[in-house]
């Protein structure tokens, strides 16, 4: 990198200038502009004259003021010591330039993006053999690691670009990064020194050997996007949302509970306070799966609202680059951006700095394809070297006023295959995660559907569509209820709404701060599923079989089957099959081995009862009962059976308690009068025998 002088400004408008170029300089070259020597890029250049942006502060500026070139693209320092560090959007270690500088930011402060110390290096075994010196070696390959943290092992690559012999490779040991670890010499002779850091331009996608499909579901732990809008790892997701809706707080949940190796938050123009909580809860979070601190494995990139404007897209790219490199190492990264609306807002006060002609709403011609190439970058791949990693992408969208018609959440909303809309409405009755179920969707449940079937169900599709089907039949019951009220509705479609409230407040609905609720493992949101949807199945075969909805919801806890999300840890799951076994029984129905199933309505009390101890046996005809004249005059319950204290009358008859249909051609019509004694019914209301 060299800091030769190139130019002499001319013009400043706000993060924009122009140079008159004196020496070499190319499109997308790092400078740096000024005495002050800040940080910028060149975006564009016509004959003698480059535009720049500018990556901080401009006040001061001056025209006559030298522009000096670097002679390198914007790049990131690629090495351990990334992980567990805060950066802004030109890598600088935001701890550290606090120690050195204070709590402010200074114009043209530098600092090295990686720790100077020493990292243990221990050359790595290939799969199969050692790597030796001799060996042939190529892009990817693996030539040692180093523990990072005690979650993450830094894996030390061949890097892109060279291929040929290895001739030394260092043993076991404490280096700095710019130590010389392995020499790799190519066909032409050149030999290649390779450390263990590397520059990469953050606009240049990192090269991969080919792109495979996304059939692994990224888990979250949050029901709502796990089973009714699932995103596979190396997948895309938007997430737009109005002011208040819950886009950070469920960006925050999915950076602490996905099961990606490498988790990377981007505050893209954020407001500061936000900002500030992610610095202070992060740090303290700890990991579920390894009881280890979360920031072990997690690197936050803070660009702030006030911080200048340009910055925000390079924070895009370093964030993206960062992870492709972790993805080259084999692992599953995810990558939360929030939010990129403000990224895009700032391609537009740039774009009209430059009086570049606006498209709809203001924003530049090319806000697509740099939506576009944001998210392409996204993907489950086979890397260099051999192995599979991927980068999972979830992009937060601050649509204002909630307009989901807005060009960035529409362009967003072409290059991703999950689509997850917060709904102010939901957010205003409480309801989080306020993910409207109706207008979210998934591309990747087909391809995820089979490893949900392997490792939870088999039927978990089955169970996932009908759950969507209540929801669908209850929201268009919710209509015809707003005009005639729920009680104008027959008891099956009274049903269809309690099954879909529960599913809702049971299932539906998270609480991200709740010990329990906070997180669900994948077993637990089939079996929750399960529960809901097996209950509004046999719930509609008892009012089907002439149970009232009174009855059914008599014999249902709501309270406690709705808090069985936050009742039952994750690892008691067996609870929840428990309770619909007792729901079965205390409705009456009964499984038999076969795909029949029968509906018994009990006539005594089911106190005791459990349905694994249950035997029914069939009589072979319908519920008869004996009658006689020794019945006169004696009290019976509703089986027949004495409640006077006397014996049973010997039965000159047993009689269908059903009936049978009187044939009409042998019915007379009735005509003798009743006299009841009472004037109103015999002079105004007229009784006849028959």
């Amino acid at each position: 990198m060299t800091d030769a002088r190139v130019g002499s400004l001319i013009w400043i408008s706000g993060p924009v200038v122009r140079a008159r170029v004196t020496g070499p300089l190319s499109v997308l070259e790092q400078v740096q502009v000024g005495d002050a020597r800040l940080a910028g890029e060149v975006i564009a250049l016509a004959h003698d004259i480059a535009t720049i942006q500018v990556y901080e502060e401009t006040s001061g500026l001056r025209p006559g003021e030298a522009l000096f070139g670097t002679s390198a693209p914007l790049s990131a320092s690629l090495g351990p010591g990334l992980l567990a560090n805060t950066y802004d959007g030109l890598q600088r270690p935001l701890e550290l330039v606090r120690i050195q500088q204070g709590i402010y930011l200074r114009r043209g402060s530098q600092a090295e993006a990686l720790p100077s110390k020493n990292w243990t290096f221990t050359p790595k075994a290939q799969p199969g053999d050692m790597v030796q010196p001799g060996d042939m070696v190529q892009p990817g390959s693996l030539l040692g690691v180093v523990p990072e943290t005690p979650l993450i092992e830094h894996r030390v690559l061949v890097p892109a670009g060279v291929k040929g012999k290895l001739i030394d490779l260092a043993q076991v040991g404490d280096y700095a990064l710019d130590h010389v670890i392995a020499i790799v010499e190519d066909h032409g002779g050149n030999r290649h020194p390779i450390t263990m850091v590397e520059r990469w331009p953050i606009r240049t996608a990192r090269p991969v050997q080919r792109r495979l499909d996304p059939t692994t579901p990224l888990i979250t732990g949050q029901r709502v996007l796990d089973t009714f809008a699932p995103i596979a790892k190396g997948g895309t997701a938007a997430m737009p949302g109005p002011f208040g809706a819950g886009k950070t707080i469920l960006q925050h949940a999915l950076a602490k509970w996905c099961d990606a190796d490498v988790i990377i938050y981007v505050g893209c123009g954020e407001r500061g306070n936000e900002m500030a909580e992610v610095l202070d809860e992060f740090p303290r979070l700890i990991d579920p799966s390894s009881r280890r601190p979360l920031m072990e494995r997690t690197i936050l990139i803070a660009n702030t609202s006030n911080m200048p404007v340009a910055a925000r897209e390079a924070s895009i790219y370093l964030a993206t680059t960062i992870a492709e490199y972790y993805r080259d190492q084999g692992y599953d990264v995810a990558l939360m951006a929030d939010s990129t609306s403000r990224w895009a807002e700032a391609l537009r006060e740039i774009a009209g700095r430059l009086e570049e002609m606006p498209a709809e709403e203001g924003f530049p011609a090319y806000l697509p394809s740099r939506i576009a190439a944001f998210y392409e970058r996204a993907g489950r791949v086979q890397t260099l070297g051999g192995t599979e990693g991927s980068v999972s992408i979830v992009g937060a969208i601050s649509p204002q006023g909630g307009d989901f018609t807005e060009p960035v959440t529409q362009h967003t909303q072409r290059y991703t295959r999950a689509f997850w809309a917060l709904d102010r409405t939901l957010a205003n009755a409480r309801h989080y995660p306020a993910i409207n179920w109706q207008t979210s969707y998934s591309l990747y449940s087909d391809d995820v559907a089979a490893w949900w079937a392997k490792e939870t169900a088999p039927d978990w599709r089955a169970l996932r569509d009908a759950a969507a089907q209540i929801l669908e039949q209850a929201a268009r019951l919710e209509q015809l209820v707003r005009l005639v009220g729920a009680q104008a509705l027959p008891d099956r479609q009274r049903w269809i709404l309690d099954a879909a409230r529960l599913l809702k407040e049971g299932f539906l609905q998270q609480n991200a701060l709740h010990a329990v609720d906070a997180y669900c493992v994948p077993a637990k949101q089939v079996a929750l599923l399960r529960l809901f949807v097996e209950l509004y199945r046999v719930g509609q075969q008892v009012i089907d079989a002439g149970a009232t909805l009174t009855r059914v919801r008599s014999l249902l806890d709501i309270r406690r089957l709705v808090q069985m999300k936050e009742t039952v840890p994750n690892d008691q799951i067996e609870q929840i099959g428990h309770m619909l076994d007792d729901l079965k029984a205390a409705l009456g129905q009964v499984l038999t081995t076969g795909e029949d199933l029968v509906v018994a309505e009990l006539w005594s009390e089911t106190a005791g009862l459990h349905p694994h101890e249950l035997l029914l046996r069939f009589r072979g005809e319908t519920f008869h009962t004996g009658v006689s004249r020794e019945m006169l005059g004696r009290v019976f319950d509703g089986l027949g059976r004495p409640r006077d204290g006397l014996p049973p009358p010997m039965a000159e008859a047993r009689v269908d308690m059903h009936g049978a249909p009187l044939n009409p051609t042998a019915r007379a019509y009735p005509q003798d009068f009743i006299k009841t004694g009472i004037s109103a019914i015999d002079g105004m209301n007229t009784v006849v025998r028959g």
